[in-house]
């Protein structure tokens, strides 16, 4: 038996290059559970990180008590991480789940019934389209729902409503994934595969700690470093993450310098000669340009602004100009700092200096950090147009009329979408009164939070809330709707390289909640939202026909899933889009033949400026003459706008840890994680900490120029000059919406700031001074694992799960399980369901 709470990954599998990943089947029951008192299994797939590893759920008297990975998955071939293991059904059945509908009344929350709810929802709705029109209203979604709710919504907020006001948190996130890859590739989409692992000879990280978050792949990476033929590592990060201490080149880079590294990394591939000048002239433009951007940028400068090594910095750029296989991966290192689309673009445009892209080992992605981020903005309940299309483009916005039957005008395209950070400013000026936030909580995810409660606590906004529990969002609703979640219901999602992965329904949600699906279809239809031709706008009968009616949006698009069926999804592996006739398999990696996705009449976006954010507009676009090439972007650095000084001296950043997600909504809710990662800390250096008189355990006091945090101190490996705290934490666990004089949530700091082209808030850079408040009696809580462990860890106690937090590993040769036929797709919840059987507790 394997502890997951003190072994994050697992036993290793060593396995050589272009070798299939060894099968290891993970799986955890409930406490005094076997497999023969499983009722039955129901496919799935995880939702507490963007891998989309395949599980199965374990049923028993109508309750989920466990989980197990499935072997046939291209994704995990059976993995599942910690979050997976404990955190997927433990945080779905706590007590404290919402049930019925809650309504304001006299400032209070108090139950009710749907109908009342709904009603109450529904009249002010119309009220405020009758007195002020669309642009009253805004919907802020998430990153966690399924494929099906995501096109309701944007079908019935694009098409029904008419406002440009939707976003997700996506925005928060990975918004700069997706704007990095259509300014060089003309779409979003991953190029690379996971499957690339198995093949690369070099990877590169740029500000991703894949050991936390995503702690399978990271179990893949590990099994080729055990392997024969190691691959080079190189990690881009201020902190020595579990990746910088396999790495052979850690760059430890000041927050907020990432775009001169690139510079300078780049200007080291054209200096020494490691382009591929045929593969550019055939398949690129603008490298003439990139050329003359870069040139400044010698490894000295780059050293000195950077603070890191010179050596180390040419290093890096051998092993990516040499390599016969590189693969890169990003995430919020570089998404959520100064020059987030700008540094991003600067990875395409290495691998597109090397022609290193859609062969196996080869390859780019561009993480998301949730689960269906991806489908967020597939679906344009972002600031997207549905099926990757562009809103400068009248042609494409014409299609979705017509494939809608609703005239053209009521789609908003004169303007850009709003993203989430102008949403709450308008509703900040009074402009937007009525706003739908579902599966998110932005009292606590979003930047500088005393400004965001505020704004959620304004008496002109009409806030509808829709989840799982009582958040500190919820907190400020007019209406809470109790939403089904994992496991509750069926639909489909799409993982960060691009795996279309099947969710059945497993049990029935508690007491009255109800799917998302089931509420957006509701609203829909009490709004009597109607097209052209008099039918109802939303007429599906469960999520398979909204499935349906996402592949006619898709078809002919970059993300074509006309070949992909819930029957097809059924018993077998995840299927990568585009999958159609030309692709009836499902696509592993983009653009090997060289053609990408910047033809103007196909394109996704016109570009923008990176510096300003700009957009360059249709004509100037068409005269790039693109013919399907990527396009080389450049940017010059720019430093952050916020730099320490005497009264901050200290740069501030924020991550996550391998043991919570997001604001701890479902893992805070797990036994054996919360155990591992229970409360807040601050992350400070050997030296810092000796120069301000603080050691392990002591109570710190962090002040920005926007909050404060006080918590306890972890004297950790982190860069001299740098403290770093995790987003997780807040106040839902006390009850109170806010701090009430106990900060902990790191975005009491953070600034109200983001990038000029993904408009992805900065929260990787914030200057801020800490002092000790206090003298420690224990250590910090932080876990001792990954990267947060302790520099000395004399009298820190080692973060283990103990009995209740083994999990039962096999790689001996598995029987795929068997899915209970009789989980349907069109099932809808029993609104009157009675409480389930008691199972052992877990």
């Amino acid at each position: 038996m394997v502890d997951r709470i003190g072994d994050i990954w697992g036993t290793r599998t060593p396995f050589g290059r272009g070798e299939k990943w060894p099968v290891r089947v993970d799986q955890k029951l409930a406490d005094g559970l076997g497999e023969d008192d499983v009722d039955r299994w129901v496919q799935s797939a995880c939702t507490l990180c963007s891998n989309g590893c395949a599980c199965d759920i374990a049923v028993k008297d109508g309750r989920m008590v466990g989980v197990r990975g499935r072997a046939i998955d291209t994704v995990n071939h059976g993995r599942l991480g910690p979050k997976g293991l404990f955190g997927s059904w433990q945080g779905m059945s706590n007590g404290d789940r919402l049930t019925r509908p809650l309504i304001r009344i006299g400032g209070e929350l108090v139950e009710t019934d749907w109908d009342t709810a709904m009603s109450r929802i529904v009249e002010r709705s119309r009220q405020l389209l009758a007195d002020k029109g669309p642009l009253s209203h805004a919907f802020y979604t998430s990153g966690q729902l399924f494929l099906e709710e995501y096109y309701a919504l944007a079908i019935l907020g694009k098409a029904g409503i008419g406002t440009p006001h939707m976003d997700g948190n996506t925005r928060l996130c990975t918004a700069t994934a997706a704007a990095a890859m259509k300014e060089s590739f003309g779409a979003d989409g991953q190029p690379g595969s996971y499957a690339d692992i198995d093949e690369c000879d070099a990877m590169f990280l740029f500000g991703h700690n894949m050991a936390e978050t995503q702690t399978v792949l990271w179990a893949r990476v590990l099994d080729r470093i055990a392997g024969p033929d190691r691959p080079r590592i190189v990690c881009i990060d201020p902190r020595e993450t579990e990746v910088a201490r396999v790495a052979d080149v850690h760059l430890a880079v000041r927050p907020g310098t990432n775009q001169a590294l690139m510079n300078g990394l780049i200007r080291e591939l054209f200096m020494n000669g490691w382009i591929d000048e045929a593969y550019i002239a055939a398949h690129t433009i603008g490298v003439d340009r990139l050329r003359a951007v870069v040139e400044p940028w010698t490894p000295d400068a780059v050293a000195e602004t950077c603070g890191v090594s010179v050596d180390d910095v040419r290093e890096a750029a051998q092993i990516f100009g040499t390599s016969a296989r590189v693969l890169s991966t990003v995430l919020q290192g570089f998404y959520q700092s100064a020059q987030a689309t700008a540094a991003s673009c600067q990875v395409n445009n290495m691998h597109l200096l090397r022609g290193k892209l859609g062969a196996p080992g080869s390859g780019v992605l561009q993480m998301n950090g949730q689960p269906t981020a991806q489908n967020n903005r597939e679906c344009g309940a972002d600031g997207d147009l549905p099926g990757f299309r562009n809103w400068e483009n009248s042609e494409h916005v014409r299609e979705l009329a017509t494939l809608w039957d609703v005239d053209i005008s009521i789609i908003a395209h004169q303007a850009p979408p709003t993203h989430a950070m102008q949403i709450f400013q308008y509703v900040e000026q009074g402009n937007i009164e009525f706003l739908w936030i579902s599966a998110t909580n932005p009292a606590i995810s979003m930047p500088e939070l005393e400004r965001i409660r505020a704004i959620l606590g304004q008496e002109n906004v009409f806030l509808v809330v829709q989840d799982l529990y009582l958040t500190e969002t919820a907190l400020f609703a007019d209406v809470v709707l109790p939403a089904a979640g994992w496991g509750e219901k069926t639909g489909t999602f799409t993982n960060a390289d691009r795996t279309v992965h099947l969710s059945d329904k497993a049990v029935e949600p508690p007491g009255e909640a109800r799917s998302d699906l089931d509420i957006f279809l509701d609203y829909s239809a009490r709004m009597n939202f109607r097209t052209n031709s008099g039918a109802p706008l939303l007429d599906w009968a469960g999520p398979e026909d909204g499935f349906r009616a996402w592949q006619d949006c898709s078809r002919g698009r970059p993300c074509d899933y006309t070949g992909i069926t819930y029957t097809r999804l059924r018993g077998g592996s995840g299927i990568p889009w585009p999958c159609n006739d030309e692709h009836p398999e499902g696509t592993v990696r983009l653009y090997g033949d060289g053609v990408f996705a910047t033809e103007p009449d196909d394109c996704e976006t016109f570009g923008h400026d990176l510096l300003t954010g700009a957009s360059a507009g249709e004509q100037a676009f068409r005269a790039l003459e693109t013919h399907g090439r990527a396009v080389f972007k450049a940017a010059p650095y720019a430093p952050p706008s916020e730099e320490p000084d005497a009264d901050f001296p200290l740069r501030y950043t924020t991550g996550r840890t391998a043991y919570q997600f997001h604001t701890r909504t479902r893992t805070g809710r797990a036994r054996q994680l919360n155990n591992a990662a229970p409360s807040a800390w601050l992350e400070i250096s050997v030296l810092d900490a000796g120069r301000l008189d603080i050691v392990e355990g002591d109570t710190v006091r962090v002040t920005s120029r926007r909050g404060a945090l006080v918590v306890p101190a972890r004297v950790s490996n982190v860069r001299e000059g740098t403290v770093f705290a995790p987003f997780h934490y807040g106040y839902w666990d006390s009850g109170r919406p806010g701090p009430d004089g106990h900060p902990t949530a790191a975005n009491e700091l953070t600034m109200t700031e983001w990038d000029p082209v993904s408009k992805q808030p900065l929260f990787k850079n914030a200057a801020v001074r800490v002092e000790k408040v206090a003298d420690g009696t224990s250590p910090s809580p932080a876990p001792t694992t990954a990267a947060s462990r302790p520099a000395d860890s004399g009298g820190v106690p080692v973060t283990v799960g103990g009995p209740d937090a083994e999990a039962h590993e096999s790689t001996s040769p598995i029987k795929l399980p068997a899915v209970a036929p009789e989980q349907g797709t069109d099932a809808v919840p029993c609104m009157h369901h009675p409480q389930p059987s008691p199972v052992p507790p877990v």
